[in-house]
């Protein structure tokens, strides 16, 4: 790969990528998948919101809102709307007197159907109600791809509990009721065709019952109560926050709190696309390499410990700062922690690098060879370095060599560019005080015990030592 190819790709990787709500995903070739030992539980899951309040008191407003300052992520919208059952012949004859605003006048079972498929990865097609002639089936379905972020919404989305506890995040919007029902007749009359009096009759007989019945109760589901609905932008803009942290954690930050994966950017992304690249030359992979340890780098000695300090700037102002931690070394697991070693001197000068070698064979095959290391390790702060995290049986044997050492647990920083789960459960559990950083998760092992779709043999790559 060419240096213009690089730089095109880096660049193409850094624009503007649109929500999957907003426009259709365009069809990719399909690419035979490896075979993995990976189970589904590792599958990406995606955020879930549910929106829940009275009728008309601005939920699609708040919905349209989040899914507008979202719009660097994909995010699909699910009315609870589109799941009314389509009504009896008999229903319909007396149709005036049938309760919208009632649980049963749902269709729950579909409903959750639709979002266990969505959060399996799965495409699903999705009814949209006619309120004219109360069917479902009179305008062709719309079709939903799996997103990252999926929005419920509906008056009564937090009734049943099965559907709560898909939930990652729960709104209740809070509408005074002389506002929702302004709001209902102008909507009403305007989208439904009905008019004011059938409006006004609905209301009395059954929306203001069902609100006070089944809607408010379910108010303390919530996680979030926004007052004024959509007027309430500061809110909004608290509750995207919010978001965009928990879309930045992998699912394995959320069981392990010791797991750190660096916050991804398109940048990010398009550097691992290059060093993933097996038509990547050695030149280019070396550097996009580098580029990435030195970020790793960089945020793991984020987590180190500091200590307040107080200088005096050549302005004569006094700025409150911290001071560095000073008791540090390296550790590299040869040869291909050896590729992280230029990144961890750059950033701390003078820096101490100790030398684990395992051998590797299979799954459990591991065996250490030589070691070299501080001879005060035990009373620093250990930064070990290795590139990727596969099964997880080598980062062990290194480990229990540094707390045999005299180093303690919580003193240990492992870094590496890319972690298997797998790995990351074998080494949370057996250590739950070291800290992990690392800048993706991957989707697994093959039955070779090698990460998928990971980069190869990372030291013959970086070394130079894969080619002829």
């Amino acid at each position: 790969m060419g240096s213009n190819a690089v730089d095109d790709l880096i660049e193409a990787s850094s624009g503007v990528h649109y929500s999957g709500f907003h426009m259709e995903q365009p069809r990719t070739p399909e690419i035979e998948q490896s075979t993995t030992s990976i189970d589904d539980s590792f599958h990406k899951q995606p955020f879930i919101i549910g929106v829940a309040g009275g009728a008309a008191s601005g939920k699609t407003t708040v919905c349209d809102l989040i899914i507008e300052q979202l719009r660097d992520q994909r995010v699909v919208l699910v009315n609870q709307d589109s799941f009314y059952h389509t009504l009896t012949p008999e229903e319909l004859t007396k149709v005036h007197e049938y309760n919208f605003d009632h649980p049963d006048a749902f269709d729950t079972e579909k409903l959750l159907r639709v979002v266990e498929e969505l959060k399996q990865g799965q495409a699903v097609d999705i009814p949209k109600y006619d309120f004219k002639s109360y069917k479902n089936d009179v305008f062709p379905l719309r079709r939903v791809n799996p997103s990252d972020v999926i929005i419920l919404e509906g008056i009564l989305i937090f009734h049943d509990p099965r559907v709560r506890d898909l939930m990652n995040m729960k709104i209740f919007v809070d509408t005074d009721a002389d506002v929702r029902l302004a709001r209902r007749i102008r909507r009403d009359t305007a989208e439904k065709g009905r008019d004011i009096s059938m409006v006004l009759d609905q209301y009395s007989k059954f929306v203001k019952a069902a609100f006070d019945d089944f809607i408010l109760p379910t108010k303390k589901y919530a996680d979030v109560i926004i007052p004024r609905g959509g007027d309430n932008h500061v809110a909004i803009d608290l509750i995207v926050q919010h978001i965009r942290t928990k879309l930045g954690q992998h699912d394995l930050c959320k069981i392990y709190p010791n797991l750190y994966v660096i916050q991804s950017t398109f940048q990010i992304r398009g550097m691992h696309t290059l060093i993933r690249d097996g038509h990547t030359t050695k030149h280019d992979f070396v550097f996009y390499a580098d580029r990435l340890i030195r970020l790793v780098v960089e945020h793991g000695l984020g987590h180190l410990p500091f200590t307040e300090k107080q200088v005096l700037t050549p302005t004569g102002s006094v700025y409150s700062g911290v001071d560095f931690c000073k008791r540090l070394c390296g550790v590299s697991v040869i040869r291909s922690g050896e590729s992280m070693e230029n990144a961890l001197r750059a950033c701390c000068k003078g820096i101490k690098i100790g030398k684990i070698l395992i051998h590797r064979e299979g799954d459990n095959g591991q065996q250490l060879i030589y070691e070299k290391l501080p001879l005060d390790i035990a009373e620093r702060h250990v930064l070990l370095l290795d590139p990727i995290l596969g099964t997880g049986n080598s980062a062990v044997q290194a480990i229990s060599l540094l707390l045999k050492k005299g180093v303690p647990e919580s003193n240990i920083l492992f870094l590496n560019l890319i972690s298997a789960p797998q790995g990351v459960h074998v080494v949370c559990k057996r250590f739950p005080r070291i800290k992990i950083v690392t800048s993706e998760i991957e989707i697994g092992l093959n039955d070779d015990f090698r990460v998928i779709p990971g980069m190869g043999e990372f030291g013959d790559r970086y070394f130079g030592t894969d080619e002829d």
